[in-house]
């Protein structure tokens, strides 16, 4: 896609960590992936914190004049938010919440490199995918290999009969940010679901009037 162009997503959801790591190439990956989005005049939806990689790529997409919306639990904000916010910050009552605001959000999902949230975070969105929650791209920045055994995992799901063949695609993961989201631009959803969206959205509704 050349500069100046719209992408097909107005809002991506990236996942990261809330440290920087102890390399300079995470941080570089972040500034990397916040360029892309703003040449492409994505706006980003993340989890609010103003230091780390979450830090860095807010910064670079608010600099780069698209909108920043941060979705932050309120326990959290005197860790995470110790100095001035960017952009748009949404204070939600738990974890539970962030999660299902920036999924409603977001029209595609991107993991950095991250710890034990990031992992989380990523790993409900797979298998919300694979539920047929939502159709939306995951992808993965797989920065110089940080990824890799978690690949590995998948792939060994496949072999020993845990992940369906066509579910293993419904991750897409690239080395640098640039081919990440052309391979994003083109992904189209090949894996079997278990439940169709209007199946999930309609056992919502009928939870909802339950308690209503």
């Amino acid at each position: 896609m050349e500069d100046g162009l719209r992408s097909k997503f107005k809002k991506v959801c990236v996942f990261c960590g809330r440290n920087s790591g102890n390399r300079q190439v995470f941080s570089d990956a972040a500034i990397d992936l916040g360029h892309e989005l703003v040449k492409r005049k994505i706006d980003l939806v993340y989890g609010g914190a103003n230091v780390g990689l979450m830090g860095t790529i807010s910064q670079k997409v608010y600099e780069g004049g698209c909108r920043v919306l941060g979705i932050i639990p309120k326990a959290l904000v005197p860790v995470e938010m110790p100095g001035e916010s960017v952009g748009e910050v949404r204070i939600v009552s738990d974890m539970h919440e962030r999660k299902a605001a920036m999924a409603r959000e977001a029209e595609a999902f991107i993991a950095l490199p991250g710890g034990y949230g990031t992992l989380e975070e990523l790993l409900e969105t797979i298998t919300w995918a694979q539920l047929g929650i939502h159709k939306k791209p995951v992808g993965l920045l797989n920065v110089d290999g940080y990824y890799n055994l978690l690949l590995a995992l998948f792939d060994n799901g496949v072999e020993e009969g845990f992940i369906w063949p066509c579910a293993r695609n419904i991750v897409v993961s690239a080395s640098t940010a640039k081919e990440l989201m052309i391979k994003m631009e083109n992904y189209t959803p090949s894996h079997k679901q278990v439940a169709s969206c209007e199946s999930w959205q309609s056992a919502a509704d009928g939870v909802r009037e339950a308690t209503e």
